[in-house]
């Protein structure tokens, strides 16, 4: 099914990384992209190599009219739980554009509430332009914080799995506990500071 783009000429994409991940912050983006200065090869980010998503980033926030990055950290998550965090997370990445977009395209099944027109687009980041490009900005962001998050707690292995459950971070939460960049509120976190 192909989308049909609203009829608006700022149209910005949202998407999110790191709902599942089990430490960290979740990290959204909002990109306006720019007509003229097209950019090849935008792609839902998961279906990119690491290679070709750096590579995208720097052209992205090169050629793009604007975009912006919003966040909702661990303590947030736990607060509001990890739907309201990113509704939140994707707000602030709207409300950090240089530009007011027309019109807002989300990754998804339901939109934050905006100040402008906006819409869910389920499979976003495959069928719309400006999605991909968040998607990107957002991996990219998130894979690095894991990386240096990985430097400061070598024995997670979180540059490898980026926070999310695998046997190894398990194993590792359970023998070694969570670090304070854990989200208290998941089950697996919950279990390991014995809360759960």
């Amino acid at each position: 099914m192909d989308f049909i783009y609203p009829q608006a000429n700022l149209i910005a994409g949202v998407d999110e990384v790191g709902r599942g991940p089990l430490v960290g912050a979740v990290v959204t983006a909002a990109v306006i992209l720019d007509p003229s200065k097209p950019i090849a090869g935008l792609m839902d980010s998961k279906k990119l190599t690491e290679k070709r998503r750096e590579v995208l980033y720097w052209e992205i926030k090169e050629k793009a009219l604007c975009w912006s990055l919003g966040r909702a950290e661990p303590e947030e998550i736990d607060q509001l739980n990890i739907l309201h965090a990113t509704m939140l997370a994707m707000q602030r990445a709207v409300q950090g554009l240089a530009l007011i977009p027309d019109y807002v395209l989300i990754d998804g099944n339901r939109c934050p509430a905006l100040a402008m027109p906006a819409q869910a687009v389920v499979k976003g980041d495959s069928l719309v332009a400006e999605i991909s490009a968040a998607s990107i900005l957002a991996k990219v962001t998130r894979d690095r914080e894991m990386a240096e998050l990985g430097k400061q707690f070598p024995d997670y292995g979180f540059a490898k799995h980026k926070g999310y459950p695998t046997a190894l971070h398990l194993e590792k939460l359970a023998s070694l506990g969570a670090t304070e960049h854990h989200r208290k509120s998941f089950a697996p976190v919950k279990r390991a500071l014995g809360l759960g």
